[in-house]
């Protein structure tokens, strides 16, 4: 028997797609976030129980309860201090537009990033105060993380952040990001578009979703990419697809992943040149802000129902 408090959507859009009526009747919405981490992430230093285990070129590398690991903690620490500024000197150069995920404590440890994010005109989502699994926090702890995400982002930027991107979420997160006051969350991989959540109070709430596919994290996990030419050639299969959608009159959104340490290396790094340049070589493409599409998304489509 299907449950009618079922928590689950399961249909989204169904077959017939809304247009999504992008600026400049643009076939697609292609987004690049970089994901600025390195300084959040687990570390005894930190009062965390085990050293950081994801999301580096240790593939399979295993937490080290009450250790540092300087191994990983170096690889974490050439994305602040050179992946960053390659990312930071290409996005410039070519006059392109990202959202930063940042993690706020992070973010509070090179002062210097955060100026140059702020030059280029990026916007600075949350990526929450660290860079941890919350699955397993007490709601209040992770409430009081992301209040304090709020109130020291704003302090390092001079702006609080509207999006949210806890990454590793709780069951409880959806809930406590609108409490903390965001205009949006991407604690979601499940559309190629925009969609509405009934939120707190039954109001409805934006969900901005994000990719683990179309991601530079598949350079560090089994079953990945080994070579820059097979991100390339992923990310160039996934935009020629939704290109061609929105030539036959269903506009979409592409999500690109970016980590600092991972694509900011300097053979990664050409690959990821080369797909911007592929996409800047073609009209009808829009390549926002996060926040631009979430403000595009309640100007122009807001829920009749939910």
């Amino acid at each position: 028997m299907v449950s009618e408090t079922y928590p689950r959507n399961l249909v989204g859009y169904g077959r017939l797609t809304p247009d999504p009526k992008w600026p400049d009747e643009a076939r697609v919405a292609v987004q690049f976030v970089i994901n600025y981490e390195e300084g959040g992430e687990s570390s005894i230093l930190d009062g965390d129980a085990a050293s950081e285990n994801l999301l580096s070129e240790i593939v399979g590398a295993a937490a080290w309860p009450g250790q540092r690991n300087l191994n990983m903690e170096s690889i974490y620490e050439y994305g602040s201090r050179a992946g960053f500024w390659r990312l930071w000197r290409m996005f410039t150069d070519l006059n392109v537009q990202a959202t930063v995920y940042g993690v706020t404590l992070a973010m509070a440890r090179n002062p210097e990033a955060v100026a140059a994010m702020k030059e280029a005109g990026w916007e600075i989502a949350s990526h929450g105060y660290r860079w941890l699994e919350y699955k397993d926090f007490p709601e209040d702890l992770e409430r009081k993380h992301i209040l304090e995400a709020v109130r020291l982002h704003t302090e390092l930027t001079g702006e609080r952040p509207y999006g949210m991107y806890q990454g590793k979420p709780s069951d409880n997160t959806l809930r406590l990001v609108q409490e903390g006051g965001f205009l949006y969350s991407s604690d979601s991989y499940a559309d190629d578009l925009p969609y509405w959540v009934k939120g707190v109070d039954g109001k409805p709430f934006l969900i901005i979703p994000y990719t683990l596919e179309t991601n530079d994290m598949r350079f560090a996990t089994p079953q990945g990419f080994n070579a820059g030419d097979q991100f390339f050639t992923y990310l160039k299969d996934a935009f020629d697809t939704l290109y061609e959608e929105g030539k036959a009159g269903s506009p979409r959104m592409m999500s690109v992943g970016l980590h600092c340490r991972l694509v900011g290396r300097p053979g990664r790094a050409a690959a990821l040149k080369r797909f911007i340049e592929y996409v800047l070589k073609h009209d009808k493409v829009w390549i926002p802000r996060r926040i631009e599409i979430a403000e595009h998304w309640h100007k122009h489509h807001q829920p009749e129902a939910l």
